[in-house]
């Protein structure tokens, strides 16, 4: 054998020899506490499945749902459709994920580099709004698990007068504005903490939060779909992409014949009736331009108003109300049944560091509170302008962002093709 040959032959025989030196350099470490060095384990393969398939049954579903509404005008489809989506999307996946939930995965991954947002998350975060902008709240009709539940119950609805209507809506923009500042500042996922119907779906949840299911679930024999209309915060930007809708339901294949039925049969008042010119197109300008330029007002009374609520607001998240607690209360530092006080003292982190985190957060809230003050404010105004204008009708036709695509219209107008 030649020195060349050598050479590579003790080579060869040292790469060959890494791995068993490497085990025996680096040996498992023995503990005399009897701990067992545990198996490392990955996330099963039916996980991931799932995943895609959540994703597959949201478009098919939904494109079900939208060809019952806009193609087949089949109230009937879109019941059976809607008990489905309640099947699968609430009681065999339990509520999660939801397209109202991940309001708050979008908000986070926007706000937080290093937050991996969920695939499944953005998918049920962006198809419904696409689907909406073309055909209107069909999610919300035949797909949304939350608005099936609802519908299920509505035996007896009765008519809420429009002013009150009005006064409830602003709740689901407010809610919206809380969920996006929470989850902006990786305080609290609010909207799925505060979920009414997730406990009913899992058969298992704090007593109040079953309670606060059955409430809703009682108050919708009376008042149809309560979370839909005057809480749930993904129906205030299906609302937006709705009203641009260019293939959103009609009430009627052909003429209307003014019958009135359909403003009756429906139990949301989404129904906008025909409404004749009022005043001269002046007037009516001049109206519209007074209640525009008190739009930057509006934004501005709301965002201060924000901004004076950010401590209370603050409180919410963990890390600042520790920190009260402790400056308030030192002796607590050394209770040891207080869970986040004996979390804290074992951090190893000083009472500085604490008091500088929450004054940190503290400030988030300041001027995110001018940013929620500032949209209501906005959303006030916007509402005061469309109050103000009248958009002359010659026919009852449904109101794009309010209307939920039930079909129940369709099914009492007497018109047929």
């Amino acid at each position: 054998m030649n020195r060349i040959s050598k050479i590579l032959f003790t080579l060869t025989a040292l790469l060959l020899s890494l791995p068993a030196w490497a085990q025996q350099r680096f040996p498992k470490p023995e503990f005399e506490t009897g701990y067992v060095q545990p198996i490392t384990s990955q996330a099963a393969p039916r996980a991931l499945f799932l995943e895609y398939l959540d994703v597959f049954m949201l478009i098919a579903t939904l494109a079900i749902a939208t060809w019952f509404v806009v193609k087949k005008r089949s109230r009937r489809g879109v019941m059976w459709t809607s008990v489905f989506a309640l099947l699968y999307f609430g009681f065999f996946r339990e509520g999660c994920i939801c397209a109202i939930g991940s309001i708050q995965n979008i908000t986070l991954a926007l706000f937080d580099p290093a937050y991996v947002l969920p695939f499944t998350a953005l998918a049920f975060f962006v198809i419904p709004l696409v689907v909406t902008l073309f055909y209107g709240r069909t999610f919300c009709a035949g797909v949304c698990p939350l608005g099936a539940i609802q519908d299920l119950v509505a035996f007896r609805p009765i008519e809420i007068p429009k002013w009150l209507q009005k006064v409830l809506g602003m709740i689901p923009y407010l809610y919206l504005a809380l969920a996006v500042l929470y989850a902006a500042t990786k305080s609290e996922f609010l909207i799925c903490r505060y979920d009414p119907f997730v406990g009913l779906f899992r058969f298992d949840a704090e007593f109040q939060m079953l309670l606060l299911g059955g409430l809703f679930l009682l108050v919708g024999i009376f008042v149809a779909r309560p979370y839909c209309r005057f809480f749930c915060p993904y129906g205030v930007l299906l609302g937006w992409m709705s009203a641009f809708s260019t293939k959103h339901m009609k009430i009627t294949p052909s003429n209307c014949i003014q019958c009135k039925l359909c403003a009756n049969s429906c139990p949301f008042g989404a129904i906008d009736e025909p409404v004749e010119e009022q005043g001269s197109r002046r007037s009516n300008v001049q109206r519209l331009m007074t209640y525009l330029i008190f739009i930057p007002l509006w934004i501005g009374i709301g965002g201060l108003a924000g901004s004076m609520l950010h401590v209370p607001l603050a409180k919410f998240n963990k890390t600042v109300y520790l920190a009260e607690q402790l400056v308030a209360h030192p002796e607590l530092k050394q209770d040891t049944e207080h869970i986040d006080a004996r979390a804290f003292m074992q951090s190893g982190k000083s009472m500085d560091q604490l008091v500088t985190e929450a004054k940190e957060i503290r400030s988030q809230f300041y001027w995110g509170g001018w940013i929620l003050g500032g949209f209501m404010g906005l959303v006030v105004g916007l509402t005061l302008l469309k109050l103000a204008s009248h958009r002359t009708r010659n026919d009852y036709e449904p109101d794009k962002t309010n209307c939920l695509s039930c079909g129940r219209c369709m099914d009492y107008c007497p018109v047929k093709k």
